[in-house]
């Protein structure tokens, strides 16, 4: 849109019998600014989710806590999983979704983990956040898939 508003600048200054042509040109030019701004709206939080998958997996071997919902948390979540260190103190929590609700619990667990998403395995158990084996090309089709889920 851009070069068509440049073209018919250029058009309406060089060829006389085109002059009136520049009455219309700032529509594109409003169109080139507004689909730019689209362009950066709509690919701001995928360009973001893209570079998060570069942070690293952390592996912990502390303790997982579970808790129950509070008055925050989603319609469909049953709770909230944090990974603590071994002194017990928090190095990340998430929301839990599933079909049981969590019980108040703290077990002693090797957890694998990501700031991201969220907890990928519990003492070597995939949580089903991530998949198991190889992803076909370009990962179509991985949504359709029926795998296991960690119902706590």
């Amino acid at each position: 849109m851009a070069l068509l508003t440049w073209g018919i600048v250029y058009r309406a200054h060089h060829v006389a019998s085109d002059a009136t042509l520049i009455k219309v040109a700032w529509i594109f030019a409003l169109g080139t600014v507004v689909f730019a701004g689209y362009f950066v709206a709509v690919l701001v939080a995928p360009l973001a989710a893209y570079l998060q998958t570069f942070a690293p997996i952390y592996i912990v071997d502390g303790y997982v806590r579970y808790r129950e919902p509070d008055e925050r948390s989603r319609v469909d979540a049953c709770g909230y999983a944090a990974v603590l260190f071994a002194n017990r103190t928090v190095a990340g929590e998430w929301e839990w979704l599933g079909r049981q609700r969590l019980p108040n619990a703290t077990i002693p667990a090797l957890v694998e983990f990501s700031r991201y998403a969220g907890i990928h395995k519990i003492d070597g158990k995939s949580t089903g956040l991530l998949p198991d084996e190889e992803l076909p090309l370009l990962a179509i089709g991985i949504a359709t898939r029926r795998g296991r889920r960690a119902d706590l």
